[in-house]
């Protein structure tokens, strides 16, 4: 989502083979290995179709961070889930952040563009906050996620594991009811 290098050790890319095809297709470059998985960014990415299913389909847990992907890619994608209901909930505060996302019923359609623009925004639960955390770090300006108490509940230490990969992202305390902050460039 940044532009970035990275290499996750210890993953099974066999546990996550529709996931890496949907990626390339957009257009990252993957290397696979026994146990760890290397990923560049790509210079422009492009959008595709993606439906969420039960494993060894498309995982529906990462169909909100590759929606804010799609957000940024060239051209339109639809997402459809396919698992659960009302999980394109996000998609409203993804919004607030310059992305152009629509939902109708289990169908979210993106159109891609250039860039997002830092804003405010709310995470309404533990996946879609962890993604709105992506799109302000891949937006220009600073953001601001609020109620992550969410992402807590699921991610030990989100922010530090952010910042060894290079993100500039830090945790302020609040004092209205969201339990805390996170702004960010």
């Amino acid at each position: 989502v940044t532009g970035g290098d990275i290499e996750i050790e210890g993953a099974n890319p066999r546990h996550l083979e529709m996931f890496i095809s949907k990626m390339r297709a957009i257009g990252a470059a993957i290397d696979e290995r026994d146990d760890r998985i290397h990923c560049r960014a790509a210079e422009a990415y492009h959008g595709t179709d993606i439906a969420t299913l039960p494993y060894p389909g498309f995982p529906t847990d990462l169909q909100a961070p590759v929606i804010v992907l799609l957000s940024l890619a060239q051209g339109h994608s639809i997402v459809t889930e396919n698992v659960f209901e009302n999980r394109f909930g996000f998609v409203d505060e993804l919004n607030r952040l310059g992305a152009d996302v629509r939902t109708s019923g289990h169908h979210a359609v993106v159109h891609g563009q250039s860039r997002l623009e830092g804003a405010i925004v709310e995470a309404p639960d533990l996946r879609a906050g962890a993604a709105l955390v992506l799109a302000g770090l891949a937006a220009s300006g600073e953001s601001e996620v609020r109620r992550i108490g969410h992402i807590d509940r699921g991610y030990e230490n989100f922010e530090q594991k952010l910042q060894v990969l290079g993100a500039d992202i830090k945790r302020v305390e609040t004092g209205d009811l969201a339990p805390s902050a996170a702004p960010f460039n």
